[in-house]
């Protein structure tokens, strides 16, 4: 196997057969491809794109890579769920203890920020002491006892996924179908999953800003994803607006625990994560209609059932056994919090919720290199949701910030990126459509 033929005939637009690409993922997993033949393979892809057939292969290779996770011993319907990425999206966070707690094995692989997108990983690791990457055997035990683990890729599961990953989110090939389908695809295969609820965003703080491409994606998923035997469907969702009230590491953290404490009702985050339960306890044949499964998950989470589930999976990862009820014993705070206020008059009527998610990586929130270290301190909370009726000088968002510079910059680039209009703004639903 040549890297740079395999590299040329996609670059020229040939379908590859399933040996070229598992040839190539085989080499790139045993790290024989240098970053700059990953990195012109990525870009090909980007641009020539992927048949079916090559999307499958690809998905498959990267699954093989590793190892794969069986659950023999466990006997709760094996679930997961998946976001293509979006700001202030900390559903995951509360989603898995909330299903866990309804009666499902949730097994999460879980990535890090890719892009202007926040990262699951990230987010726990503001936790003090939590493991992202425990051994096979601790994982299986917090999935067994607690219900649910959040974790990030180890070594020996889909590893070449998680260099490919590393250089798409540093070469501008992040928003690539087949490159999309194949991530998330192989890490939820070699996870061992039964069934699998996606969440696609669409909008201008998506990757698919279009909702033709958003769909295209999601066909794509969910047929790759029942072909391969894991029964999978997948929600359309709005990423027109962060969809939490927090853009950043450990202040989604704190909305997180407040959600857990049923602090975040009727929210368009608290419809999201609800109608995914739903469609997770439907898939899985543990609740007969969405209703049904809203209706046990309000009640698990409306019991604190979830939040203990949630507490004991962090106390079995290493983290601290009381982060729920003394947060800021644990959770750091930005030395600087400057509030954001409304230019003008009027409604809010949108906002580039890319920009935001830019915003927080230039507060060192996220990542401009693979290695870089991000700042968990910093970010945005208190974001006021699109349609808030403000007056001039009235804070819509308060930043949190290193040094008052940081903060400075922040609070202006935040304020350019809403649009405030004299007329109420006729806002879509969060929840676009199912496939």
């Amino acid at each position: 196997m040549i890297p740079q033929e395999i590299i040329r005939r996609k670059r020229n637009g040939e379908e590859l057969s399933s040996v070229d690409i598992s040839s190539f993922i085989g080499a790139l997993a045993a790290g024989q491809l240098s970053e700059g033949q990953i990195g012109a393979f990525a870009m090909a892809v980007w641009f020539k794109g992927m048949s079916r057939e090559e999307i499958v292969a690809l998905t498959l290779a990267m699954a093989d890579s590793g190892d794969r996770l069986e659950w023999t011993d466990i006997d709760r319907p094996i679930a997961d769920k998946h976001s293509t990425g979006g700001v202030g999206d900390n559903v995951s966070l509360m989603l898995a203890p909330i299903a866990a707690a309804c009666g499902l094995a949730v097994p999460m692989i879980s990535g890090r920020g890719l892009g202007h997108t926040g990262g699951t990983l990230d987010k726990l690791e503001s936790i003090p002491g939590y493991t992202i990457t425990p051994d096979a055997g601790l994982f299986r035990r917090v999935v067994k006892e607690a219900g649910c683990a959040i974790i990030g890729q180890t070594g020996a599961l889909a590893p070449a996924d998680g260099r490919l990953y590393a250089v798409r989110d540093v070469t501008a090939t992040v928003d690539s179908i087949p490159l999309i389908t194949a991530s998330i695809l192989s890490k939820k295969l070699a996870a061992g999953l039964q069934t699998l609820v996606l969440d696609v965003k669409v909008g201008n703080g998506a990757f698919m800003a279009d909702r033709h491409q958003a769909e295209i994606l999601a066909r794509s998923l969910v047929e790759v994803a029942n072909g391969a035997g894991v029964k999978t469907s997948a929600l359309i969702t709005d990423m027109n607006e962060p969809l939490a009230d927090s853009a950043g590491n450990a202040v989604e953290m704190r909305n997180c625990l407040d959600f857990l404490a049923g602090r975040k009702e009727n929210t368009r985050l608290d419809t999201v994560v609800l109608a995914f339960a739903a469609e997770m306890l439907v898939k899985s044949g543990t609740a007969a209609s969405p209703d049904e499964g809203e209706r046990v998950a309000r009640q698990a989470l409306s019991s604190g059932k979830a939040a203990e589930v949630f507490a004991r999976m962090v106390s079995m990862l290493g983290g601290p056994g009381d982060l729920i009820e003394n947060p800021d014993n644990y959770l750091a705070r930005a030395p600087i919090e400057k509030p954001v206020t409304a230019v003008r008059s009027g409604w809010l009527a949108a906002c580039d919720a890319r920009g935001i998610g830019v915003s927080v990586i230039d507060l060192g929130g996220g990542r401009r290199h693979p290695a870089d270290r991000i700042d968990h301190r910093v970010g945005f909370s208190e974001l006021l949701p699109l349609g808030t009726r403000v007056n001039a000088g009235e804070p819509i968002a308060l930043v949190h910030a290193a040094d008052e510079d940081a903060a400075e910059r922040a609070a202006a680039a935040l304020a350019a990126h809403y649009r405030i209009s004299e007329d109420e703004p006729a806002l879509g639903p969060v929840i676009a459509g199912l496939v």
